[in-house]
């Protein structure tokens, strides 16, 4: 590969305190850091040891020794903040859901197109090693014909109202920030859902709590999630094939073990994850291949499939009957699909 992109991170919260500490760990190029206040900026870079601390995003993104921007701001700021990147001439790594709809994934998409930069979402789990190992095995035939998909991301989050997770002008609720990583992983195995099925349940700030989805395919396959903010459940997933099946401990999106089990209850292959730090640094290391590489269709999750997931998101909201502030008065951009 040749040399390492310089990275800029876009805000200063948890997920982007998490994404440089694996950066860092893993010998990457953390080269600047931009906040809305220069303190919480100096701070951050302190903390890492990051050269360039900047009090404004423009100035990050402005930033000559910056190649690539990570953007870890709340959902309803990722499209402008990619688009604000991208016009500055850096390719983006986008914190998962990518934007906050289809129409806004969309707009981020072309305007990396057209500037010939990479626009990659940051769906971390897709580049984990033992989520590779289970595509050898499902590409082997081992499980026989794949059928279904069974996961959940169930987590006890604060029940404050003011808490991004309650919010509804943050995108608050159970499905963008828990139910992406199913939903994601259902798109991995299968693509495209032929129909859509989900029910859900509210908290008293209009955020969902609980959401459950059906989806079906050709051929009789079907994924089942079920993603809340307000219990905790065991978050592992299952893949079951004819053959044998795959039991992910939990929590199934990070690096864990898992077990291929077969239909006379045999245990096969056991693989243990053996990571160096939470495993965030495999989509950056992904990120600098397709960029060294000179390809801007993001590889093992290309931005086109990024944009047909978050049509899907848009679906199960229109099911659930699910709409943030932001978007009174637009439509959320996906087309028809069966219930």
């Amino acid at each position: 590969m040749s040399a390492r992109l310089r990275w800029g991170i876009i805000a200063t919260g948890w997920i982007s305190h998490q994404f440089t500490a694996d950066l860092v760990r893993n010998g990457f190029d953390v080269r600047a850091v931009g906040s809305r206040h220069a303190g919480t900026a100096q701070a951050f870079a302190s903390e890492f040891g990051v050269p360039h601390a900047h009090g404004s995003y423009q100035d990050l993104v402005d930033d000559p020794e910056v190649d690539i921007v990570y953007v870890g701001t709340p959902h309803p700021a990722h499209a402008a903040n990619a688009v604000q990147a991208l016009e500055a001439g850096k390719h983006v790594l986008v914190e998962k859901p990518f934007t906050l709809n289809q129409d806004e994934a969309r707009r981020v998409a072309d305007v990396a197109a057209a500037r010939g930069l990479l626009a990659l979402e940051a769906m971390w789990t897709r580049y984990l090693p033992h989520m590779r190992r289970i595509h050898e095995i499902i590409d082997a035939g081992t499980l026989g014909s794949v059928h279904t998909l069974m996961a959940d991301h169930t987590q006890d989050l604060p029940d404050d109202p003011q808490h991004r997770i309650n919010a509804m002008e943050l995108g608050g609720g159970a499905l963008l920030d828990l139910g992406i990583y199913p939903i994601s992983f259902a798109w991995d195995l299968f693509g495209k859902p032929e129909t859509i099925g989900a029910a859900a349940t509210f908290k008293e700030t209009g955020a969902d709590a609980q959401v459950a989805t059906v989806f079906g395919y050709p051929g009789g396959r079907m994924a089942v999630s079920l993603s809340a903010s307000d219990t905790a459940g065991p978050t592992t997933a299952h893949i079951l094939g004819t053959e044998a099946r795959i039991d992910i401990d939990g929590p199934w999106y990070t690096p864990v073990d898992f077990r291929v089990v077969a239909s006379d209850g045999t245990v096969g292959e056991t693989y243990h994850s053996d990571v160096n730090g939470r495993g965030m640094h495999y989509q950056a290391e992904a990120a600098e291949e397709l960029v060294a590489a000179g390809d801007l269709t993001g590889g093992r999750l290309p931005i086109a499939e990024t944009v047909a997931i978050m049509g899907t998101l848009d679906t199960i909201r229109d099911r659930i009957g699910l709409r943030y502030p932001q978007e009174e008065g637009h439509g959320t951009g996906e087309e028809a699909t069966t219930r």
